[in-house]
């Protein structure tokens, strides 16, 4: 038996609204609540809405034989909760069926393990209760941000109590390891690792609207025939993508719907193949033995590392001015101010780094396709205005008064 472990990401960031040098000590309002609003709106109709339901009929068609898992960042949980709970009520729903599992990551969907291991486990420990209380389960399994792991995310994460992690496939990873096999981390002893198989998962959530590749147009019965070729000893197919591939990334005129609709059917046409979530397919699938991560491995971009994030020299300024609050920030929240906390959160998530990236063709046209700034210097300059206001906000709070009551972006 192979497992075909489908898990999708669900994230959208808190984007900065325009703020200038003259914004600086003048006003602490740095998100732009209306166009959040508005992309959440959006994408909840388009993607979250009919593609919950899609994977609904999909558990209620098969018994529940149809399984895979979901992983909401903490910023995508809060914006359903203001802007679109219709959306979050189908989260909710999808997983009270039993046949899909909800992950845990960090709150705000950062880099924290690379700066801060408290801050990263305090996220963590946030976003794995935010699950509980939202979506009525709580996480057992663990994906980093933008599936980034190593060496010592892995052991954090067994040291948290998870029993499985997900991780790219990377091929500089495996090396002439199987990407289809289940691994135990290095220092670890319990904790499973999933890899990604970022080829077969890539023909979905990249090309699959691509009408100049030469396998367009794709069907779930071609699809399945490409799983039916990987080894008979293969313990798990990990098909790991982004769940606004259905909908927003793929037009639903791509006929993305019905290609997820009819997937579960045609994969099952194969014997051999079973739906199983992350955690199920680590409990019946030994360990093919351990699994070294010295550097971290993340799905981004060609090189399937860190420089989406911090591949620049803009990057690696707001990165390093990002994390150097971290005392500051953590002096107000101690005393009341915990909207400063929240306020820094947010600027933590990895997005706001993505978009300062300066790489070229086809990365460099994901990256443009995401941001929602003319160019990497404009993402740099904002976020360092808004970080120079919050530096000051911080620094003049530490030891202050609380805050009044009812201040929203508590932790």
């Amino acid at each position: 038996m192979t497992a075909v472990v489908l898990y999708f990401q669900v994230h959208q960031p808190f984007r900065l609204r325009r703020y200038t040098w003259f914004d600086i000590g003048r006003e602490d309002r740095y998100f732009d609540d209306a166009e959040n609003a508005r992309l959440m709106r959006r994408v909840a109709e388009r993607c979250y809405l009919p593609a919950t339901a899609l994977l609904a009929r999909a558990v209620a068609r098969t018994d529940g034989e149809f399984r895979c898992a979901v992983s909401v960042s903490g910023t995508a949980l809060e914006q359903m909760e203001r802007w679109a709970p219709r959306a979050l009520d189908a989260f909710r729903a999808l997983v009270a069926t039993g046949a899909v599992e909800p992950l845990a990551e960090t709150s705000h969907h950062s880099l924290a393990f690379l700066a801060d291991p408290v801050e990263f486990r305090a996220q963590v420990e946030v976003h794995r209760d935010r699950v509980e209380r939202l979506l009525g389960r709580r996480p057992t399994a663990f994906r980093n941000t933008e599936l980034v792991f190593d060496d010592r995310v892995a052991r954090a994460a067994e040291e948290m109590g998870f029993d499985v992690l997900l991780g790219e496939g990377a091929d500089h990873l495996v090396g002439w390891r199987s990407p289809y096999a289940v691994y135990t981390p290095a220092g670890c002893r319990r904790l499973r690792l999933l890899l990604r198989c970022y080829r077969l998962s890539d023909d979905i959530a990249f090309r699959f609207s691509a009408r100049d590749w030469a396998e367009w147009p794709l069907s779930p019965e071609k699809f399945a025939g490409w799983l039916q070729r990987v080894p008979e000893d293969a313990a798990s197919v990990g098909l790991f993508m982004d769940f606004e591939t259905a909908g927003e990334h793929q037009a639903e005129a791509s006929g993305i719907f019905r290609f997820l609709e009819e997937l579960p059917a045609a994969v099952a046409a194969y014997p051999r193949f079973r739906f199983l979530t992350p955690t199920e397919a680590a409990a019946s699938c030994p360990s093919a033995g351990t699994l070294s991560s010295p550097r971290p491995v993340s799905w981004a971009d060609a090189e399937r590392d860190l420089s989406a994030w911090l591949g620049n020299d803009l990057q690696r300024s707001a990165h390093g001015a990002l994390w150097s609050l971290a005392g500051a920030v953590r002096a107000a929240a101690a005393a009341g101010h915990v909207r400063v906390l929240e306020d820094w959160r947010r600027l933590t998530t990895s997005d706001h780094l993505y978009y300062m990236a300066t790489k070229w063709f086809t990365d460099g046209d994901v990256h443009r396709y995401f941001s929602p700034y003319a160019t990497p210097h404009d993402a740099y300059i904002t976020f360092m205005n808004v970080l120079d206001d919050l530096a000051r906000r911080a620094g003049s709070l530490a030891g202050d008064r609380a805050e009044p009551a009812g201040v929203p972006g508590g932790p």
